[in-house]
């Protein structure tokens, strides 16, 4: 089951507040990024934290899961404890890096 458009824009309302916000589908799914930095993976209408020391406290009864096969375990984050979202935001926008710019090959 694929993320639908109302989960994402949902995902993002919870999050309001914390940066420029807005979402890229990747695969069929959808990756969010807060001041351009990819911070919250969704799959299948689940929104995923990548496992980092920084949030291990605060997630500390989160579920875990795998967004896609082959993908390494994730913290699942419960979207909608909105004051949770956003602690985490402000704990991971610092630490995540921008993404590389892509080089155009060419031809």
């Amino acid at each position: 089951m694929a993320t639908s458009v109302d989960f994402i824009e949902y995902v993002c309302d919870q999050i309001r507040g914390t940066g420029d916000i807005r979402y890229r589908k990747m695969f069929g799914e959808y990756m969010v990024y807060v001041n351009n930095k990819p911070i919250l993976l969704v799959c299948d209408n689940t929104v995923y934290v990548k496992k980092l020391e920084c949030v291990d406290k605060i997630m500390s009864d989160a579920s875990l899961g795998v967004p896609y096969k082959g993908a390494k375990e994730h913290y699942i984050l419960n979207i909608d404890n909105g004051d949770l979202s956003k602690d985490v935001i402000d704990i991971l926008e610092p630490v995540t890096a921008l993404p590389k710019p892509k080089v155009k090959k060419i031809k």
